[in-house]
């Protein structure tokens, strides 16, 4: 069932990484980043050693990036076995054993098999990971976190043209709540409801302390 998992979660990746933009996307974004961050070089606040490693892992993912033949997933695209579990698994009991034997019979190899077979598929998309993973630890590292109390549940702050590519509203696990989030250019707005999976959920009613970040690259 793990590589069954795996296999699928393989197909998402595909199908969201086949977009024409990305590749040339996370380039230039990595690009703006790298002219950014170059730029820092002569701060006294900031740390010689860890620029230089961000910069070479930025260079590194650049070249990645250059470097991969084709468009992104294509090799996978290219293997009508995997398409046609992929085509299969897509219809609700269409991965049984009758429609898909041979994929049965790999999934009935050792694990050592599966796991290469599973490396040898993910490999070329190494440098889309390696890209998406150095953009986001940038984004996460901008973040400023403040602490807000949401009454009565909810909470709601005018943005006044300040833009986020990315927010986090977090609070003490002990609570039996969750957020729901809605924004446009002029507002925020966050209200907190219960947690319920058997009832229709409701809005809290009591003052709710969270932690809010904002993150832009």
């Amino acid at each position: 069932m793990a590589h069954h998992a795996a296999l699928s979660t393989l197909f998402e990746i595909l199908d969201v990484s086949s977009r024409a933009d990305l590749k040339t996307d996370l380039m230039q974004e990595l690009e703006r980043q790298k002219q950014a961050l170059s730029g820092l070089r002569s701060n006294p606040a900031v740390s010689e050693n860890a620029l230089t490693e961000v910069l070479e892992q930025i260079e590194k993912a650049s070249s990645g990036l250059f470097s991969m033949p084709g468009k992104i997933g294509q090799h996978l695209k290219d293997n009508e076995w995997l398409m046609n579990i992929k085509q299969r698994t897509a219809i609700p009991g269409g991965a049984c054993e009758f429609d898909l034997p041979s994929y049965h019979y790999w999934l009935s190899q050792s694990p050592e098999r599966r796991k290469r077979d599973l490396g040898f598929w993910l490999t070329p998309l190494s440098p889309i990971e390696d890209s998406i993973a150095i953009v986001l630890k940038i984004l996460r590292e901008s973040g400023r976190t403040l602490r807000y109390v949401a009454q009565h549940g909810c909470f709601q702050q005018i943005l006044a043209g300040r833009t986020a590519q990315m927010l986090s509203v977090s609070l003490d696990e002990s609570l039996p709540y969750v957020p729901e989030i809605s924004a446009n250019k002029y507002a925020l707005n966050i209200r907190f409801v219960t947690a319920e999976i058997q009832q229709r959920p409701k809005v809290c009613e009591n003052d709710i302390e969270f932690k809010l970040s904002f993150y832009n690259l």
